[in-house]
């Protein structure tokens, strides 16, 4: 329950964070958040060469899901974080759960929803702040 609190908290502070820094391009921000998030898994799995493989291909297409999210859709990048979401839950059931952190799985889910559902509120109530 922690892991979900942290990253509810975390997720929250980042929303904030970036809406009084009104300087920065939310898509852009959010987008390479996204690809970050997404490379987390590769540094976890470097000791496992099928993980680190399966990880370094997940890590690519979350980063073309943050560019065509940040540069087409606003709605591919919210897709991305909930995707990316699922990733966390399914992943324990095909690689080996023991190269990530203990918890991580719900502490990166909450960052993910977090983001994609405010992404997606961002799109429909602030059109001004994301369009291209």
């Amino acid at each position: 329950m922690n892991a979900v609190i942290i990253g509810v908290s975390l997720g929250v502070f980042i929303i904030i964070l970036f809406s009084i820094l009104r300087q920065f391009d939310k898509r852009i921000i959010y987008g390479l958040i996204l690809s970050g998030i997404g490379f987390l898994y590769v540094g976890f799995a470097w000791t496992d060469l099928q993980a680190l493989l399966t990880n370094s291909v997940q890590a690519v297409v979350v980063v073309f899901i943050a560019y065509y999210g940040s540069t087409k859709n606003i709605n591919i990048l919210a897709a991305g974080y909930f995707l990316h979401g699922i990733w966390d839950l399914v992943y324990p059931t095909f690689q080996n759960p023991d190269l990530l952190p203990p918890h991580y799985d719900l502490f990166c889910l909450s960052i993910d929803f977090i983001m994609g559902f405010y992404i997606l509120i961002l799109n429909r109530y602030g059109r001004k702040q994301v369009s291209p």
